[in-house]
């Protein structure tokens, strides 16, 4: 045998092995990968995926499509190789584990954070919907528990809606919470609440608050819920979760309850997070998400504005898909109107 023939030999060996090396060594990353995208305006399971129910609504042939990641879980072990093929990979990010995940979360709880976020963006989605359209709703700000030891214990009881503080209406969560942190600490407030059918007028002593002396506080947790003039169900797969599509709900919504087609039959996606007031805040993997929406034939992409640094320099095919930004849902709405009467109309842009 041949010193050449040695030497090849030799280093085979020691590719082999280094190859096995790096498919067995563990390193601490997360890969988020492009993921499906869903006509929210189609169905699911054979049913529509946004049912509404108590108002009319109307059809559009067009695709409103949220878009998703697959992001490695909290205990997913990445190889060596795996990250490596990953870095080499334009549509993958790989992110430090520590960076996306607590040390000591779970898949599950990872899991249930999301279905939350989910539950929420299509409530917010609704709201800001129905807000665009002057559909009033209502907002119920109730007792969700009392302290034992605070200065609400035998005057508030769970389930109690809130609903003035000092005779002033509030109208949501936020502004009961101001409301109620401007009184002077030790003085009396006098809170106004429903307790079933009945409404009633309450006065509890304020104490201070943990975080800010000056601030009061009355001892109780609240929580928030939307009451509308009809339902609203939005029906999806259990995997898939968090707050990013909730911009492309609200249009949606908007799109069902209106006259008229708002895609004009075109495929149109986006991401973004939407406050009740219709405010669309970044999201996550927009470089992922806009390799999704291209693959599954989207032509336009709304992207909330603090996300187009990033978008304009994720990989995705430029004139195949045109990227605009918006901030608001109103953006949002007039984008789509603007686009499916003029596709090359002037539009707000994602600049680097």
């Amino acid at each position: 045998m041949s010193r050449r023939t040695i030497a090849g030999l030799l280093a085979f060996g020691l590719v082999v092995a280094l190859t096995i090396g790096a498919a067995l060594v563990k390193v601490p990353y997360v890969r988020f990968q492009p993921g499906p995208t869903i006509n929210v305006l189609g169905k699911f399971d054979n049913k529509p995926i946004i049912q509404i129910t108590g108002h009319k609504t109307y059809t559009d042939t067009g695709g409103l499509r949220m878009v998703t990641i697959i992001p490695d879980g909290p205990t997913d072990n990445l190889s060596l190789i795996q990250v490596m093929l990953a870095w080499a990979d334009p549509d993958v990010a790989v992110l430090p584990k520590d960076a996306v995940y607590k040390p000591t979360q779970t898949s599950k709880q990872v899991q249930q954070q999301s279905a939350v976020e989910m539950t929420s963006s299509q409530d917010n989605a609704t709201a800001a919907a129905l807000s665009a359209l002057k559909i009033a709703y209502r907002v119920d700000v109730s007792v969700s528990g009392v302290d034992p030891k605070g200065p609400s214990a035998g005057i508030l009881k769970k389930g109690d809606v809130l609903t003035s503080v000092d005779g002033l209406r509030t109208a949501n969560a936020s502004k009961l919470v101001a409301a109620i942190r401007a009184v002077t600490p030790g003085h009396k407030v006098e809170l106004g609440i429903r307790r079933g059918t009945a409404e009633k007028v309450v006065t509890v002593v304020t104490v201070p608050a943990a975080d800010d002396k000056k601030a009061s506080r009355v001892g109780v947790s609240i929580a928030q819920k939307f009451v509308y003039p009809f339902k609203v169900n939005v029906r999806l797969s259990d995997n898939i979760g968090g707050p990013s599509a909730g911009m492309i709900f609200a249009l949606s919504i908007y799109d069902l309850l209106t006259p008229g087609s708002l895609t004009g039959g075109q495929s149109i996606a986006g991401s973004g997070e939407i406050s009740a007031d219709g405010v669309v805040s970044p999201i996550g993997g927009i470089g992922q998400k806009l390799v999704g929406a291209q693959r599954d034939g989207a032509r336009l992409f709304l992207v909330a504005q603090e996300n187009c640094a990033e978008a304009v320099r994720s990989h995705y095919d430029k004139n195949k898909l045109r990227l605009v930004k918006v901030h608001t849902l109103s953006d949002a709405i007039k984008a789509v109107n603007a686009w499916r009467e003029n596709p090359n109309a002037a539009l707000p842009r994602c600049t680097g």
